[in-house]
């Protein structure tokens, strides 16, 4: 198992390390994959913090039959026309050598990289690649797969930032050309992309990187640049000095790799959905909802052509494409001869790639750990070596300003997810002098035991006053309320340099309600930070393999 050992300069700028167990977007598979593998093990291939299961995975890889030349070869014609870092030719070129194995994660080719946690998932993979390097002796190299087939444009045509005042602005490129139809790693750029480049320019905070980072996107995102070229290129800037090789899965010369995955799963219909649905059911039995429960006719596939990314569909025995229908062998057979014709699905897409790929771990989120846990069936079906997985980092960055309020108020991190005042109200009442408190306090209980021996006495008299001394103390102690919320609300009015802190905090933690890494878009951090924020990143993180374990508050 990789060293835990963690450098220096992490325990300095980790502030804070919450359970995941705390935070209610977090998955509790998650947790229990961390901290209790042992009731999640079926799902599995192996246990990460097992030593053994590390050298049996690397071992099975490694032995598998793979066309390295190609895989090699097809990296190399990526990595030249896109101008990547010499580290990182450097890593791709070991992958000839049949001992190298690959750490392997990925995400949708989006606006200017997507959100932050694309960067943390990378970050993560370049660290578990050098630490199985250091305990195992073999070449491993960090890999990072653009998903570059999906056809869901919503999903990527946005990039949300912070803007000079820390109010939350998204940006939105304009539907391109086949949008919506067409694979989007194969939608090409056109001038709106410069237009909403100046506009981020006029939204984000100068710093002493702006004018590089502008520069450098607008040399990836440029007109006539494919959007999966252009994302790929981005990650080559920001983390190919330090090895990452950055993979176009929509690359033709790839699909040839995955032939016979396309041909066994038309040959085979629904098999696969049936295999998942399995899975499904087991993951429901040990506790946890599944990811996905495929239909019982599903195929994993699509059929790419002029038209667009189609899906394909079951009709009896045969298979429908838009309104043609296609008998199955012949479909089959053109998977076999025309691969480039067909896209994986998101089952089948993690076969595809670690049989391109020599993976012996992957590192994904929570969604894609949850969708990992259902594909053991499928993988020993089609013959492909199935990875260890591992949680990438989870983390939210802050700056010295955040960094400074954090330490000074006890507010737990989660308090600041809610829209609402509750947790500024509670932090205003926390700053009131004590004898404030203490002194209402101690009217409502004078007023409280003097009400209830004024109520027994009178009760001897007439009974029916007994309820006028409880609405009359009820409303003396609405008024000491009213009082206390008056207090509160002019300490509010006078403290105007501490609330401005706590919406800026809370801005930067939870922008509208959301987690930093789920909506914050690259582009806002790298302009802060610099092109460089990996070397930061890569310095400040915690070991790969606790990632799992906790949320991390980092500062850089």
């Amino acid at each position: 198992m990789p060293s835990r050992s963690e450098p220096a300069a992490a325990a300095a700028a980790i502030r804070d390390a919450i359970a995941v167990s705390r935070l209610p977007w977090i998955r509790p598979l998650v947790g229990a994959y961390a901290n209790d593998f042992g009731s999640v093990a079926p799902l599995f291939a192996g246990n990460p913090a097992d030593p053994a299961a590390w050298r049996e995975t690397i071992g099975r890889v490694q032995r598998a039959s793979r066309d390295r030349a190609r895989l090699a070869s097809l990296l190399a014609a990526q990595q030249d026309r896109r101008g990547a870092p010499d580290a990182a030719r450097r890593n791709a070129a070991r992958f000839a050598d049949p001992a190298t194995v690959a750490v392997v994660t990925g995400q949708q080719a989006g606006v200017f990289g997507g959100p932050l946690y694309t960067v943390l998932k990378a970050v993560t993979t370049i660290q578990l690649a050098r630490l199985i390097e250091r305990e195992h002796g073999v070449a491993a190299v960090p890999v990072f797969w653009v998903e570059a087939e999906d056809h869901d444009w919503e999903e990527v045509r946005t990039a949300t930032v912070l803007d000079r005042d820390f109010t939350v602005a998204s940006l939105t490129l304009h539907a391109l050309e086949g949008a919506g139809e067409r694979p989007v790693g194969s939608l090409k750029l056109d001038a709106g992309i410069d237009q909403m480049i100046s506009a981020l320019e006029q939204l984000l905070a100068p710093t002493e990187f702006t004018t590089e980072v502008l520069g450098t996107l607008r040399r990836r995102y440029a007109d006539g640049a494919p959007l999966g070229t252009a994302c790929a290129g981005w990650f080559d800037d920001l983390l190919g000095r330090h090895g990452l090789v950055v993979f176009e899965s929509n690359d033709p010369a790839a699909k040839p790799v995955a032939a016979d995955l396309f041909a066994r799963e038309l040959a085979n219909p629904s098999r696969a959905a049936a295999l998942v649905a399995e899975s499904a059911a087991e993951m429901s039995r040990l506790g946890h909802a599944p990811q996905v429960e495929p239909a019982a006719d599903a195929v994993c596939l699509f059929y790419v052509s002029d038209a667009g990314r189609q899906p394909i569909k079951r009709q009896g025995a045969d298979y429908l494409i838009g309104e043609t229908v296609r008998p199955a062998s012949d479909l089959a057979a053109e998977a076999s001869a025309h691969p480039e014709r067909f896209s994986p699905n998101v089952l089948l897409r993690p076969l595809v790639q670690d049989r391109l790929f020599p993976t012996v771990c992957y590192v994904g989120g929570p969604s894609e750990l949850a969708y990992q846990a259902e594909l053991g069936p499928l993988y020993r079906e089609m013959g492909v070596e199935r990875p260890l997985l591992a949680s990438r980092t989870s983390a939210t960055l802050v700056d010295s300003a955040a960094g400074r309020f954090l330490d000074r108020h006890d507010v737990p991190y989660e308090a600041f997810q809610a829209q609402d005042e509750l947790a500024l109200n509670k932090l205003l009442e926390s700053q009131l002098p004590p004898s404030v408190d203490r002194a209402i306090e101690a009217i409502g209980e004078y007023v409280g035991a003097r009400a209830d021996e004024l109520k027994a006495t009178v009760e001897r008299i007439d009974p029916m006053l007994a309820g006028v001394i409880d609405t009359t103390f009820d409303r003396i102690r609405g008024t000491l309320d009213t009082m206390q919320t008056k207090i509160v609300q002019a300490s509010k009015k006078k403290d105007d340099t501490l609330r401005r802190q706590f919406i800026r905090t809370r801005a930067l933690l939870f922008p509208d309600g959301h987690p930093q890494e789920r909506l914050l878009n690259v582009a806002f951090f790298v302009n802060r930070y610099g092109l460089t924020i990996g070397d930061r990143l890569l310095d400040a993180l915690p070991p790969a393999l606790d990632a799992g374990r906790a949320h991390y508050i980092v500062s850089l």
